[in-house]
């Protein structure tokens, strides 16, 4: 008897065993020094590679397509004003009129109308204890102030102004209060100087994610170099990574979960380098998940144009893609739609025979791993 297909609508299909020890809770010594699987889709055959290999492995007219957005300090320390229960949370955006949108969690329910006393992160994050009363001063605080609950649960929050930060951008008091929003399995809430410098591509430009696209992660400018000498170009998209990244498929079924929405863009400069890629016969090399729906959302009408706004595109087994050819991933999560993305180009079975092998081989996974190349 052959083998029984797995109901891929199911949650339940998407998942394997991965032992905690292959987590990477840090990042490899040198960005180019991953290791790289190597799955190819014409033969179904795995192979093992290394991240300084991938100039070899891709084709003098193919074009590498880059996430350049940027990590904003966004997670927050603090305490409820009236209380003084500890209280951890995420910048998510600023709206227009100036509010913050945040979520967090702390005993309790929080009320509107009631204040959050920030801290500097370091002075709290490491407290287990009440907040600290007698070393911190005006210029260690800063207050926000609830002003509505939204549909999703999520609050916002205004700055109340104050002698010592009076006037000061957002980004200010984030760069200021903020630490980088290290994803919970690496273990620390507050980033150390290491992953201030390698939780950000060499391409960050753009502020605004609460996660990095950690495929990016991996490229150093020598390797981009050595790309670009073997013919290989490159062309960059944006799109910032937001909450939907930290919140798991909470349905049974993938046609019940609903994506959380980011903004995206794609220039008109980006869009014709893409297009000349594809009339020349070359291919389009995704550089992570974000890049993959950045493109794909901005090629709804049939073709990639320039296109900028929030797209809460779901990518999975059967998706037509209009504009990837090629990806180059990390390994994702169990029951993630990000590895349901990654099968959606490479086939369920191929996919998931790739993460066995990645696991018996001791490759290390997700942020800080190693990554995966699908041709």
């Amino acid at each position: 008897m052959g083998m029984v297909t797995p109901d891929l609508d199911d949650i339940s299909a998407w998942q394997y065993d991965l032992p905690a020890e292959l987590i990477a809770a840090r990042p490899a010594p040198r960005r180019d020094a991953s290791r790289l699987m190597l799955v190819r889709r014409d033969t179904g055959t795995i192979e093992h590679c290394h991240t300084v290999d991938l100039p070899d492995l891709l084709n003098p007219k193919d074009r590498l397509v880059f996430n350049n957005t940027k990590v904003l300090p966004a997670r927050l320390f603090g305490f409820r004003t009236s209380t003084g229960g500890r209280w951890e949370g995420l910048f998510l955006q600023e709206h227009p009129d100036g509010r913050w949108q945040i979520t967090g969690q702390t005993r309790g329910k929080l009320q509107t109308g009631e204040s959050l006393t920030l801290i500097k992160a370091g002075l709290l994050a490491a407290a287990d204890a009440k907040p600290p009363e007698n070393d911190v001063g005006p210029a260690d605080t800063l207050e926000l102030q609830l002003t509505e609950r939204l549909d999703d649960g999520t609050w916002l929050a205004a700055p109340k102004p104050s002698a010592v930060w009076q006037d000061r951008a957002t980004l200010d008091l984030l760069e200021s209060f903020g630490t980088l929003p290290l994803p919970p399995y690496i273990g620390r809430k507050v980033a150390d100087d290491n992953d201030r410098q390698r939780y950000q591509t060499i391409f960050a430009r753009e502020t605004g994610a609460i996660a990095a696209p950690t495929a990016g992660l991996h490229f150093t400018p020598e390797l981009l170099n050595e790309c670009r000498r073997q013919g290989v170009k490159s062309s960059e998209v944006t799109l910032h990574v937001g909450i939907g990244t930290f919140r798991p498929v909470s349905a049974s079924r993938l046609s019940e979960h609903s994506m959380h929405a980011e903004w995206c863009c794609v220039s008109a400069s980006a869009a014709q380098e893409i297009a000349a890629t594809k009339s020349a016969g070359g291919q389009i090399v995704a550089v992570g998940t974000t890049s993959v729906r950045t493109l794909e959302a901005a090629s709804q009408a049939g073709t990639l144009n320039e296109w900028q706004g929030h797209t809460n595109l779901f990518i999975r087994p059967g998706y037509q893609f209009r504009t990837v050819d090629r990806l180059l991933t990390n390994f994702h999560l169990p029951g993630s739609t990000l590895i349901v993305l990654v099968a959606a180009l490479s086939g369920y079975d191929l996919v998931m025979e790739a993460y066995r092998k990645a696991v018996e081989a001791g490759y290390r996974f997700y942020s800080y791993g190693d990554a995966m190349l699908i041709l």
